[in-house]
């Protein structure tokens, strides 16, 4: 099922890359990037903690309530924690993180195909240029909508679906950012590769289901460029 061999590509792509110490630095690099961003606005988003729960709902005095509150507060403080990973990741990705994911896919298939997809114009600016360009359509706007609909709906009835199909959705997206590096190496027409994300939508969610795992997230997310380069390659070649 396509599902379980998007698990299976991402977590082989860690293992890839520990295999090859070029890969693995680059890995180690956006992971530590990544971290520290992430202990910044984790920092940031725990200091409102208190007040956005008490939005939601003010602590009983007693009785079987509190304890119902205290799950509620840990429950809100794993979503505090994802979106403080997600945020971090998506400011490394725009001003220096989508490079060294670009240049780990190109590096993958240069060591499992003995080439490489390159630009019509290498010149470093251009490449940045072009790589910022696309990531803000694919990731950027998508997990900001997404995260925005997860918040907003915390304050609603509809508060737990709205919660987990908010960040299947965001994983999915997440998932796509990494995906898409190949095809748009090629300079497919993004309806194209918006088109494959719809025909391969399960890949996607079970790529990006691991990225819903606070902290863990991080690792995988840094190695992630390599399994889906992967991907492609062995669906190439099938």
């Amino acid at each position: 099922m396509d599902f379980f061999s998007g698990i299976k590509y991402n977590i082989q792509g860690v293992f890839f890359a520990l295999k090859h110490p070029g890969l693995l630095w680059l890995g180690l690099l956006r992971f530590v990037i990544v971290f520290i961003l992430a202990l910044v606005f984790s920092g940031m988003i725990f200091f409102w903690h208190d007040a956005v729960m008490s939005l939601i709902w003010e602590m009983p005095e007693k009785g079987m309530l509190v304890y119902i509150w205290h799950l509620l507060s840990g429950g809100l403080s794993l979503l505090l924690a994802g979106v403080a990973v997600v945020g971090a990741y998506l400011t490394a990705q725009l001003f220096f993180g989508v490079f060294i994911m670009d240049y780990m896919s190109r590096m993958t298939e240069k060591i499992v195909l003995g080439k490489e997809i390159s630009y019509a114009d290498t010149s470093l600016p251009a490449v940045f240029v072009y790589l910022v360009g696309q990531e803000i359509p694919r990731a950027v706007i998508p997990v900001i909508i997404t995260l925005g609909v997860t918040v907003l709906g915390v304050f609603t009835p509809l508060g737990p679906v709205i919660l987990v199909l908010s960040a299947v959705t965001a994983g999915v997206f997440l998932a796509w950012d990494n995906t898409d590096l190949v095809p748009a190496r090629k300079m497919m027409p993004f309806k194209d590769r918006l088109r494959f994300l719809g025909h391969t939508v399960w890949f996607h969610m079970g790529f990006g289901v691991l990225f819903l795992i606070p902290w863990i997230n991080i690792v995988l997310l840094s190695f992630a460029p390599v399994g889906a380069t992967l991907y492609h390659i062995h669906k190439k070649n099938r």
